[in-house]
């Protein structure tokens, strides 16, 4: 596992020890930054179920601002805080060991908004559609800002998400990546 470019790129990362958290693949994680584009000037990046904190850390190799990584595991906290350490810009991450649902609340009343929030829970455990109702009930994205879900391929969701548009959906094996931008009101 590794960044795979931008200010970090090449560097290796730790995987989470145990078999709790499945990580996202470096074919993967490279072609949804392609997607989205693959370098940002600023922004912030959100994701909810960070594991080793590799996309997060993607993402600000490649020029978000910020990167908030939830995990509520903590071996999963711990590989976050060493990955993170190894960028030398831990103030550019903030780590939360908690709940995906109560982060969001969190997040929300703190003000907090994001550019780009990815959503990739552990298979069992697929409330997206939920996530997403309350992504923007709690009005967490900017204007313009990103949902990214990484499901597997038995999970479908659908292309009319109440309140969002389906921007995009590509298939990598099993693996299914779906973006969803907030429809304008």
């Amino acid at each position: 596992m590794r960044v795979i470019s931008g200010k970090f790129g090449s560097r290796s990362l730790k995987p989470v020890p145990g078999n709790k958290t499945r990580p996202t693949t470096d074919k993967v994680k490279e072609s949804l930054f392609n997607i989205i584009g693959p370098f940002f000037d600023g922004g912030n990046f959100l994701d909810l179920y960070a594991g080793s904190g590799a996309v997060g850390i993607e993402a600000i190799s490649r020029g978000m601002d910020s990167a908030t990584l939830i995990d509520r595991q903590y071996l999963a906290i711990k590989t976050i805080k060493d990955n993170v350490k190894m960028t030398n810009e831990e103030s550019n991450f903030n780590i939360y060991k908690m709940d995906s649902d109560k982060a969001l609340e969190k997040l929300s009343s703190n003000g907090k908004k994001f550019d780009y929030i990815f959503l990739d829970p552990p298979y069992k455990m697929q409330k997206m559609v939920e996530q997403l109702a309350t992504i923007k009930e709690l009005n967490l994205l900017n204007e313009n800002g990103m949902v990214i879900c990484e499901t597997d391929d038995n999970v479908h969701l659908k292309d009319d998400v109440d309140g969002y548009n389906l921007i995009q959906q590509k298939v990598y094996g099993i693996t299914i990546v779906t973006l969803y931008r907030l429809m304008e009101e």
